[in-house]
């Protein structure tokens, strides 16, 4: 079970929380048979909408990050309930890369750099609010940062990381947000630059200290307080009535010819995989409710 923790420090003027989230991660790993760049790439997406979803504090609300940067893995999807609950997945989940000249999974390589980073936040109104930004590096964390600036003009940071075994399942995965709230003063921007730049890396605190180091090194220098903590998953919202429900806004001809054929049609959802199956007699009671 992962977790999210919430904190602040600076007199109220830093925020930052954290997830854990390697059994989510080993999860969307194993649904979607993700080679270990794919599991990176959609493992970082997914930690940053935990983290970013969990900030929604509006009920039933969901945030939803897609990420497209021309390269070999194609688009990234990753979607988060207002409690930090993620699914998701990529295109191209079998893509794979040799490792970058340092040793590490090339997620860069894999996502491309040539798109954006959107971000669409539902929290019930006729219209999502939506944000985007040109990506930086393809690498998720920098992306993320420089949107949070950009689009939202949130002085942030981010590091997101996924540790791959040797039996390419997902021995770590998590990562960080901080924030710096209106009226900070520059001494707390140079301080946490300094702090984020002499740190390990993050699954490599996760992996060996935990989530609480990860405060411990980002916040190094400040008296922080713990503010709030709550349970993290993947979690898919699909059922047999959500996907009728899709099936509805097929083009009537087309549900139709489908009918005609007389086949029984079989649905998967993209984020769990799971499949439903329709009968011609209820695609039939399906095409009727849009006469």
């Amino acid at each position: 079970m992962g977790r999210i923790i919430r904190a602040t420090a600076g007199d109220g003027f830093i925020k930052m929380a954290v997830v854990t989230a390697g059994d989510a991660i080993e999860e969307a790993r194993r649904i979607h048979s993700l080679s270990p760049t794919a599991s990176a790439a959609l493992g970082r997406t997914l930690c940053a909408a935990s983290i970013m979803g969990d900030m929604m504090k509006e009920e039933n609300a969901s945030l939803t990050i897609r990420i497209n940067g021309g390269g070999p893995i194609g688009s990234i999807v990753a979607v988060s309930d207002h409690n930090g609950c993620v699914r998701g997945y990529v295109e191209n989940p079998s893509v794979d890369l040799p490792l970058r000249k340092d040793g590490k999974l090339n997620v860069g390589g894999a996502v491309g750099r040539n798109g954006m980073v959107t971000v669409s936040r539902d929290i019930g109104l006729r219209e999502p609010y939506i944000g985007s930004s040109e990506l930086v590096s393809g690498e998720i964390a920098e992306d993320i940062t420089a949107y949070l600036l950009e689009s939202e003009q949130v002085p942030s940071a981010c590091a997101l990381g996924v540790l791959v075994d040797t039996d390419l399942t997902v021995k770590a995965a998590g990562g960080f947000i901080v924030q710096l709230m209106p009226g900070a003063e520059a001494s707390l921007i140079d301080k946490l630059e300094d702090n984020i730049f002499m740190m390990d890396q993050v699954t490599t605190i996760l992996d060996e200290d935990g989530a609480e180091a990860l405060f411990e090194q980002v916040l190094k220098g400040f008296e922080y307080h713990i503010v709030g903590e709550s349970e993290m998953l993947y979690k898919c919202y699909c059922d047999r009535d959500r996907v009728a429900e899709a099936l509805t806004c097929i083009d009537k001809e087309e549900l139709d010819e489908i009918v005609f054929s007389g086949e029984t049609i079989s649905v998967s959802c993209q984020f769990c995989d799971k499949t439903y199956s329709f009968t011609p007699d209820e695609l039939k009671s399906l095409s009727s409710m849009k006469d």
